[in-house]
Formats: structure tokens, sequence, C-alpha cells
């Protein structure tokens, strides 16, 4: 009996060990096939992506090639493969206008840097003003500077025209840069808000026990720790003003006062021919600055909307 008994025993021991290792070869087949499956779909994914990335970029791509080619084979030719290198277009484009295209570039960094410089300090004091002072009506004045946002630039266009012309500041750069400087952009004012409201309070009641005034606390305390805001403030300025055409068109008619992208715009002639080689080549020069500032500078543009508040 005792035997019997142990053979009994040793079998199911058997049987428990079989069904054990069976059980363990299916988890791992379970799991092998979910691994499968997931390396599947993240290969599906990246190709979906990369596939959506190409079709993004085409135009730019395009550009860029048809930069090199005879203005006659440009529409020719939709493709991306270069027959061979016509780098005559960048040496025409630069000296085809009245004056050589490094005029208008230098032109636009002027401009770029005055509205930068004033939205960077104009919007930050009224940022300040809003998110620290206690005033009255301080919500009804932050109500409708956030509506500011929602009016298009076009119904205001003819008024301020009419108000600078009659300050004789037609063909200058005061009409583009003034405005800067008295917080009109209310987007980055209200960013710059949110972002303030983030920091602590302690902060300034701590520097206001060592004799600090409103000032001082704005520029000691609240500005260093502003960066993010800042940097992000500079990026879509530095990309909007560059690439503004209305406001520039509107203000600016004389050829030495031209920006980049009425330059750009003087390739082109209704009536006669166009010179489209050249402007594309002289497109490619312009993108140069947007894209090493949105390069180097996009690890801040990340971080100033990620800590602005904005959800």
């Amino acid at each position: 009996m005792t035997d019997r008994h142990a053979d009994s025993a040793q079998a199911v021991l058997d049987n428990d060990v079989h069904l054990d290792e069976g059980g363990a070869a299916d988890v791992h087949a379970v799991r092998r096939r979910g691994r499968v499956g997931s390396s599947i779909k993240s290969v599906i994914k990246h190709v979906l992506m990369i596939a959506a990335a190409l079709l993004m970029i085409y135009p730019l791509l395009w550009m860029l090639v048809s930069s090199f080619r005879p203005t006659d084979e440009i529409f020719r030719e939709s493709g991306l493969v270069l027959t061979g290198l016509h780098t005559e277009n960048y040496t025409e484009g630069w000296n085809a206008l009245q004056y050589p295209f490094g005029h208008y570039l230098l032109n636009s960094v002027i401009l770029v840097l005055g509205c930068i410089l004033g939205n960077v300090i104009s919007c930050s004091l009224a940022a300040y003003a809003f998110a620290r002072l206690k005033f009255k009506f301080k919500n009804i004045f932050f109500g409708i500077m956030l509506l500011t946002i929602m009016l298009p630039m076009h119904v205001i266009i003819v008024p301020q025209y009419i108000m600078f012309s009659q300050f004789g500041w037609l063909n200058t750069f005061l009409p583009l840069i003034l405005p800067k400087l008295l917080a009109t952009d209310a987007f980055f004012v209200f960013l710059m808000v949110q972002f303030i409201r983030g920091l602590p309070r302690e902060l300034d009641e701590a520097a206001r026990i060592d004799g600090c005034g409103h000032w001082r606390i704005f520029f000691n305390v609240i500005m260093p720790l502003m960066t993010p805001a800042i940097a992000t403030t500079v990026i879509f300025t530095f990309i909007w003003t560059w690439n503004d055409f209305f406001s520039s068109l509107i203000y600016l008619t004389k050829p030495e006062m031209f920006t980049v992208p009425i330059a750009l715009k003087s390739f082109l002639d209704s009536t006669g021919g166009s010179n489209w080689g050249a402007m594309f080549a002289m497109s490619v020069v312009s993108l140069i600055p947007v894209f090493l500032v949105f390069l180097f500078g996009q690890r801040f543009l990340i971080r100033g909307i990620a800590t602005t508040g904005i959800k």
C-alpha cells in the first residue's frame, strides 16, 4: 500500500510539473506574441509618421531643389531630382533688385530687434501689473485685453494708417515698432500673466521685507524667473515679424525701406517676366535665420509653453 501511495504521489507531482512547464510555455508564447504585435504596431506608426512628415516638408524641399534649377525648368519638373546645379540663381537673386538682398535682410533685422525689445519690456510690465498689483477694474481691463486677441488687425489698420500718416511716420519703422512698446500683443501679455501667477508670492513678500519696491521685485525677482516665457515671446515675435508682409507693405513703400517679404514679392511681376529661380533662392536664404532661431530656441519654447499654465 505504501509503495502504491508513493507511486501515486509521484505521478501527481510529475503531472503538476508538466502542467507548470506547459503553463509557463503558454505565458512565454503570449508575451512573445504581444511583443511581436507591439513591434509591428510601432513600425507601422513610425512609417505613417515619416510619410506624413515627408508630405508636409515636400513643398519646402521642392523650393530648395527649384532654387538650383533654371527658371524655364522649374515648373516643368515636380520631382526632387536635380540634373545639375544652377547656382546662378543665388548670385542673380542677391543683386537682382535695386539694392543687394543683404540690405533687405538688415532692414528686417532692425525691425525684428525693435519689435522683440518692445514686446519683452512692455508685455512683461503689463503682465506683472495684472498678476501682482491690485487696482480698480483689473478684471475688466484684463477681459478687454483678452478680447483684443480676437480683434482682426484689418479692423484697425485704416485708422492707424491715417494717424501715423499725420505724424509723418510713413516709410519708417516707427509704425511697426512703436505699438510693440505699448503692449499691444495681448497674447504675450496673457502668456506672461499665466507664468507669473505660477510663481510663489512668498518670493515677493521676502523681497518686500528686504525693502524692495515693485520695480526691484520685478527686475530682481520676477524677471530672472521668467526666462522660459520671455524666450517664447522672443521666438514668436521673431517669426511673426520676420514673415510679416501685410503691415510692412502698408507702411513701407520706398525700396530702401523694404523688408525681406516685400523684397521677395519684388521678384514677381504680373505684367512681365518673373524671376522664379532667384526668388526661390532668396527665399531659401531668408528661411535660414528662422530655422536657426527655432533650432536653438525650441527647448526654451517648449519649456515656456509647458510652464505658463495654458491648460
